[in-house]
């Protein structure tokens, strides 16, 4: 059976909203009020990670949201972050069993028996990934994690774990956009069916990181091809942001959009009644540049 525009399948039992809310940068004093706005906005995906230090708030409004509106458990999609540990930053990498507690604390913090994907955070475990790996397949087998997967991995730390003839991961966040397409790695992933997850989708707005300081990693070239969206959003009467956010789910990606301002969280999920046309993602399918800006996942060889 075939599944409904708004979900995507992760593994045989388990289908991953199309819009998630993420929660990075979101501070512990607006987490709880922000996690609630944004169940009562209708978001059934909530995004979060341990290296985020915000758990026990987003915990408190998941509570608070699903209580506010008579939901269970089941009705709501967690995803949780395992930070591996990265020597460059002095941390040793997690072994499997430190992978275990950790995501016992993350659990205990948002006051879940179970999480609906749990991800490695970034290929940092050198040595320690395939351990690490064996952990998260670990906790999915006890029921901890309804799915399992990886974030920032590159086509030779998926190639990794195939070698090892371990189960692949159902899914890998990554950063996606139009700037940054990934179409290889992504053909890699469809080749193993690793369902892509897309994070920064707006790094393309016009009032991205308009701070003095924070648009360093815009080229002008970026900036030039920003201008496009305007008028594409424009043409289908939506934001910018819901034009980037329907490109990412148009092409199969779950978004993860964050505001604290509720007109924008609906706007933002908001994704299902209208879509691009062909000429315009063919226009959107020329403007890759590349890996991309908001991350680095270092050097692949370690």
């Amino acid at each position: 059976m075939s599944e409904p525009e708004n979900t995507f399948p992760l593994n045989s039992e388990t289908s991953i909203p199309a819009v998630g809310f993420g929660t990075y940068l979101i501070s512990n004093d607006d987490a709880e009020a922000a996690i609630c706005s944004a169940i009562t906005a209708g978001y059934r995906h909530i995004d979060t990670a341990s290296g985020y230090g915000n758990e026990e708030t987003v915990g408190a409004g998941l509570r608070k949201g699903l209580n506010a509106h008579g939901l269970s458990r089941a009705d709501i999609f967690v995803t949780a972050k395992l930070w591996p540990g990265n020597p460059a930053w002095g941390e040793a990498p997690k072994t499997g069993a430190q992978t275990i507690e950790e995501c016992n604390a993350s659990l205990s913090r948002l006051g879940l028996d179970y999480v609906d994907l749990y991800l490695i955070h970034a290929p940092y475990g050198g040595d320690m990934r395939l351990e690490q790996w064996r952990a998260l397949l670990s906790l999915q087998a006890s029921g901890k994690a309804r799915s399992v997967g990886v974030s920032n991995f590159n086509e030779s730390h998926l190639d990794e774990i195939a070698a090892a003839g371990l189960p692949m991961p159902d899914a890998n966040q990554i950063e996606l956009h139009p700037w940054s397409q990934k179409p290889s790695l992504l053909a890699h992933m469809a080749k193993h069916d690793i369902a892509p997850i897309a994070y920064s989708s707006l790094v393309p707005l016009s009032t991205w990181r308009t701070e003095p300081g924070q648009d360093s990693a815009k080229t002008d070239e970026m900036r030039a091809d920003g201008a496009n969206f305007k008028g594409m959003a424009a043409k289908y009467g939506v934001s910018e942001a819901q034009l980037l956010l329907r490109w990412g789910v148009q092409n199969g990606y779950a978004v993860l959009p964050k505001s604290l301002n509720a007109d924008r969280m609906r706007d933002n999920i908001n994704l299902f009644s209208f879509s691009i046309d062909e000429s315009d993602m063919a226009q959107m399918s020329t403007m890759d540049r590349g890996d991309g800006v908001a991350w680095a996942s270092g050097d692949p060889s370690k």
